[in-house]
């Protein structure tokens, strides 16, 4: 009886956990669908970063713009862009502007794929539903399949009427927790033809250091 009350223990976690994971599949897909499906996307974000450990408590702002692979990312008072081909990092603290190209680690999370890395490399689990300022946000638990990565695990609170992702938790193996939280998410802008153009001249007359990587 034991043996068979242990079985049927096993049967039952396995297929809730299938079941669990499916649900948060399904999820995820659509979100990723909503988001191949727009031309463009322009989000404003609030960056949290905490490590009690470590007396660390930092909070800021950024926006980023999104076209396919291309995006202009603003943070922390530089500046990021990203024009299908260089990444160029420009810093006016420093009067500097890097010039290198696009990183061949697939793993990690550029600006581009902030909105779909979730795609691959997770396992899912279907979390808690929160009530968040009168919207509906259904969390989900990503667990990274490589064993060796420094994120124990993500949380991606996702609104169940816009399938638009709200809320990014992301908890380190060291203690250390990042929160992004989006406060305004737009699409299909009109923008300019310029906007992920590198103009290199502009930035030497101003007496910008170039430094090529």
């Amino acid at each position: 009886m034991k043996k068979l009350f242990v079985l049927a223990f096993v049967l039952t976690s396995t297929f809730s956990m299938a079941q669990s994971a499916s649900k948060a599949k399904s999820l995820l897909d659509e979100v990723y669908n909503k988001v191949q499906s727009y031309k463009n996307i322009h989000v404003e974000f609030k960056y949290a970063l905490q490590n009690t450990e470590a007396n660390i408590n930092q909070e800021t702002r950024g926006d980023v713009t999104l076209q396919g692979d291309k995006y202009l990312f603003n943070y922390l008072g530089s500046q990021q862009l990203f024009d299908g081909k260089k990444v160029y990092t420009i810093v006016p603290e420093n009067e500097e502007v890097t010039i290198e190209n696009k990183s061949e680690d697939v793993n990690t999370v550029t600006p581009s794929k902030m909105l779909t890395f979730y795609k691959s490399g997770h396992n899912y689990e279907w979390d808690v539903l929160q009530n968040i300022q009168g919207r509906k946000i259904q969390f989900v638990k990503l667990t990274p399949i490589d064993t060796h990565s420094e994120i124990k695990s993500i949380l991606l609170g996702i609104d169940i009427e816009t399938k638009h992702i709200y809320r990014l938790i992301e908890t380190g193996k060291n203690g250390t927790k990042t929160t992004i939280t989006v406060n305004s998410f737009k699409t299909d802008q009109p923008l300019s033809k310029t906007l992920f153009t590198f103009d290199e001249s502009k930035y030497k007359n101003e007496g910008y250091y170039i430094i090529r990587n």
